[in-house]
């Protein structure tokens, strides 16, 4: 019975999402002015390549300097073309082949570090995307983006590289409690995207858990009766990568004990 109520929850919370995304504009009364709808669009293609930077004395190699690419790109399996990862053991990979961040945070950055500059792909991006945000996108969405399409695996975790692009060892600490991670996509179909493309949610995961859900769990001391639920819906979800699936489960196991 539990699980029908879940099941049947969730059934019509995608319902809605879709609802929300695909309805058109009602008709207003004369004079009235109109919302305009939300708009998922593809800002900017950032790539780069590895290179060596000095950090703290020692020489680090590092792919975080994304720039934007004019014109349209190829979108393969593992990258785009013209971008790649210095560190394949933690970076890269089929589940973490583009990594995509908000237009919406860079205000927010922006008026916490007043004296830097933010170009786009600052944050190691490779799509600054308009309308999408951790609390909106869940684990398992897929979205067409240009020709291609792509599913979301997971929140980005930074690493010290992302201290390195900031000069600030204290950046990995605030993006993080920040819980503006941005996420990542796994490519379903390769095709060409360019900037100005439109996203668009293409399908849903039944077991639909936002991001930010998954970022507030990893940092979390405590647990409460209802993120047990959330962490055995998180684990379902094929886009998951394994290592996080094996993760959760142990922090399960833990807190059971």
């Amino acid at each position: 019975m539990v699980d029908s109520i879940f099941g049947a929850r969730r059934f019509c919370q995608s319902a809605e999402r879709v609802k929300a995304l695909s309805a058109p504009t009602p008709m207003l009364p004369s004079g009235t002015k109109k919302s305009k709808p939300i708009a998922m669009k593809l800002i900017s293609v950032n790539c780069g390549l590895p290179r060596q930077v000095d950090w703290h004395g020692r020489v680090v190699t590092t792919a975080i300097y994304k720039t934007p690419v004019k014109g349209r790109v190829a979108l393969r399996t593992l990258n785009l073309d013209a971008d790649r990862q210095a560190d394949l053991t933690v970076h890269g990979g089929e589940a973490k082949a583009v990594y995509c961040y908000p237009l919406a945070h860079y205000a927010y950055w922006k008026e916490q570090l007043p004296d830097r500059e933010f170009p786009l792909g600052v944050f190691g991006e490779n799509f600054t995307a308009d309308g999408l945000t951790e609390d909106s996108v869940h684990l398992g969405d897929r979205f067409s983006v240009g020709s291609a399409e792509v599913v979301v695996t997971q929140p980005r975790l930074p690493c010290y590289k992302l201290g390195v692009r900031f000069e600030s060892d204290e950046m990995v600490k605030r993006f993080l409690v920040s819980r503006r991670t941005g996420f990542y996509f796994a490519v379903v179909r390769e095709g060409e995207v360019g900037s100005g493309d439109e996203i668009r949610l293409v399908g849903l995961e039944s077991n639909a858990v936002p991001v930010s859900e998954i970022t507030r769990l990893y940092v979390a001391k405590k647990f409460s009766k209802q993120d047990f639920d959330v962490f055995r819906r998180i684990s379902s979800v094929e886009a998951l990568p394994e290592r996080w699936k094996e993760y959760l489960a142990e922090r399960l196991q833990r807190a059971n004990s």
